[in-house]
């Protein structure tokens, strides 16, 4: 059934499948799409950054809702939905606006081991996230917060957006964790970035 859906999309007028297909590679092509409709495809990547302040002020930064606002672009509001603030099973809906484009997360905290370990899964339309977070003390009486995300794709816009542009995803988080680290060691806030 899923094989007949697959030819109607492809063959519909006026579709990428469509153009696609006008072109000699018919086999790649319906093999590309099928493979991507059947796959359980998953992006995951690791990113590390030092932040210049002792571990213990880290947290406390870190783990202020407040705060969020200072080192999250696009933030505009955040509401605590059920469980403890901080706790394991607790959730809250993040919303961010981006230009025109809105977009509202869930997030779930998993894992919850201050001053070590901080587990969560973001969910929004399409995309399911699952960052896991571990802090340590360098010699220097710095942190090193390394981020370990990995992104499954719901949709099939999704799985494309993971597929065509992966640096995209990367790029983001990366922006995140160094804007935390000019509000944590300088203070500086990206609230109007």
């Amino acid at each position: 059934m899923k094989s007949r859906k697959l030819k109607v999309i492809l063959n519909y007028p006026g579709t990428v499948g469509d153009q696609l297909l006008k072109k000699k590679n018919k086999f790649i092509v319906y093999l590309f799409f099928y493979i991507l409709q059947k796959s359980d495809y998953f992006m995951k990547y690791t990113l590390e950054i030092l932040v210049e302040i002792p571990l213990h002020e880290f947290i406390k930064k870190f783990d202020n809702h407040t705060n969020m606002k200072y080192w999250q672009r696009g933030l505009e509001s955040f509401e605590h939905l059920h469980g403890n603030p901080g706790q394991v099973g607790a959730q809250m809906i993040l919303n961010y606006k981006f230009g025109n484009r809105k977009i509202a997360l869930t997030e779930t905290i998993t894992k919850s081991k201050f001053p070590n370990v901080f587990h969560v899964n973001y969910d929004t339309k399409g995309l399911h996230n699952i960052q896991r977070n571990y802090f340590k003390t360098t010699p220097e009486n710095h942190t090193q917060w390394i981020s370990e995300n990995e992104f499954i794709p719901i949709s099939f816009a999704m799985r494309m957006m993971t597929l065509i542009m992966p640096s995209a995803f990367k790029k983001q988080s990366m922006t995140y964790l160094t804007d935390f680290k000019n509000f944590a060691e300088k203070g500086i806030t990206v609230k109007h970035a």
